[in-house]
């Protein structure tokens, strides 16, 4: 006799991550890091998972980019 399990559909929480600064001026870290997120262009926005890789992310290029839960 098997038991029957009924999942809940884990909604997984995500970011927007909207680039509002320039990165002219930044440190090559700082690029580097924008350009792993996806973020090329003033006013893009990624929408991303939220998890302990990207929120370092965002901390490092924290003044350049606006976040939404």
């Amino acid at each position: 006799m098997e038991k029957k399990t009924t999942k809940k559909p884990t909604t997984a929480k995500e970011l927007k991550i909207k680039l509002i600064h320039s990165a002219i001026g930044t440190t090559p870290n700082q690029r580097k890091t924008l350009k792993a997120l996806g973020l090329r262009k003033i006013n893009q926005v990624k929408v991303m998972p939220d998890n302990e890789a990207i929120r370092g992310m965002i901390k490092v290029v924290a003044h350049l980019v606006q976040v939404e839960e």
